[in-house]
């Protein structure tokens, strides 16, 4: 029995892949429906593969995920579009930045083609830009549709789902590991960690090592509706110059919204959606430079999501924890999981099955 803790869209993903290969899993999730986190608080979009530094695990995983996933939303009805995205810019900066990334891009065996001023007003003429990049293979699906279909071929393959039962903790046995729920006692030869942003706190429960999941809330705005019609598709600016993110960006979803975010903020608890939440004023400056003609009357207040990160906010990048635990063998780690782990999370379900196969 291998137990996985945490029905986000990495657990339910790895459940599935060993599940295919013939395990008997069963997923622990705390809430009392799948996928309430990271999972579904977040802009949906399908990366291609453009940021991550080459060699790492989140440019592997992320352009063998995005074409796992794509496939994954039409066998499974789940909606989603290859949009294709814009990275645009105006200053004379920006050329540098955007050449630096056109670079990384094909590092990563990532598309992406120069373009000018006249094509981006083709695409999107209410965008104030004078050079971009055009993503062909970046997209959008609905995250919560995906969510539902994972749970649903988890269901298929007999996978035990275990719904509003947190782990109380673990204990060593004869054959690998016993976990402790509220109403349960379950002898597993292999414990999953994909628990999001508690994947540090499971960790110490299940006597394996210790690392830290730093918080990180992003905010969104949207446009009325009656402003909707200035964005036509995705739109990002130059990358953030912190590496904590890709820039506050416009997401146009299949139903019509236009999504403004994320933005980035550390913070200390890993639930606090809501305290201290930016005014519109922060969001029409941060739009303005890209939509030039919004007022505050264009603009409404959205959700917002916390990103499990695996650096503090002085360093710039960490790449996804999915290995075997160093202190304890029976647990395996599929950790850190930010940015672009919607996008990889079948190909990290892959990964996390082959290591506990091996």
């Amino acid at each position: 029995m291998v137990v996985v803790i945490g029905a986000g869209v990495v657990g339910l993903a790895s459940a599935c892949a060993m599940a295919r290969r013939g395990r008997a899993v069963c997923v622990l999730e705390r809430h009392a429906r799948p996928g309430q986190d990271t999972s579904t608080h977040n802009s949906g979009v399908i990366h291609a593969g453009l940021y991550y530094p080459p060699g790492s695990l989140k440019a592997r995983l992320c352009v063998e995920g995005r074409d796992r996933l794509f496939q994954f939303c039409s066998e499974h009805s789940v909606p989603a579009v290859r949009s294709g995205k814009l990275i645009v810019g105006s200053a004379p900066e920006d050329e540098t930045a955007l050449r630096a990334l056109s670079e990384n891009a094909a590092s990563n065996g990532a598309r992406v083609e120069w373009v000018d001023a006249a094509f981006i007003r083709g695409r999107e003429p209410h965008v104030r830009a004078t050079m971009g990049l055009w993503s062909p293979d970046t997209g959008w699906l609905e995250a919560e549709a995906y969510v539902h279909a994972l749970r649903a071929e988890a269901l298929r393959l007999d996978v035990a789902l275990l719904t509003g039962t947190p782990l109380f903790g673990a204990e060593p046995s004869r054959d690998g590991i016993t976990v402790v729920t509220p109403r349960e006692r379950i002898e597993a030869e292999t414990v999953v960690n994909a628990a999001g942003l508690y994947a540090d706190d499971v960790s110490a429960l299940l006597g394996g090592e210790t690392f830290t999941i730093y918080p990180c809330r992003g905010e969104y705005a949207e446009l009325a509706p009656r402003a909707r019609h200035l964005v036509n598709g995705l739109v990002y600016p130059v990358p953030h110059p912190s590496g904590h993110g890709l820039g506050t960006h416009l997401t146009r979803t299949l139903d019509g919204n236009v999504w403004i975010g994320p933005t980035i903020r550390y913070q200390e608890r890993k639930d606090d959606y809501e305290q201290d939440r930016l005014p519109l004023e922060a969001f029409l400056e941060m739009t303005r430079p890209l939509l030039p003609e919004i007022t505050i009357d264009d603009l409404r207040l959205s959700g917002s999501g916390i990103r499990a990160k695996g650096h503090p906010a002085s360093e710039r990048f960490a790449d996804f924890m999915i290995r075997r635990d160093a202190k304890n063998p029976c647990v395996v780690h599929a950790a850190a999981i930010d940015s672009p782990g919607l996008t990889a999370s079948l190909a990290i379900g892959e990964r996390v099955a082959d290591l506990v196969d091996g």
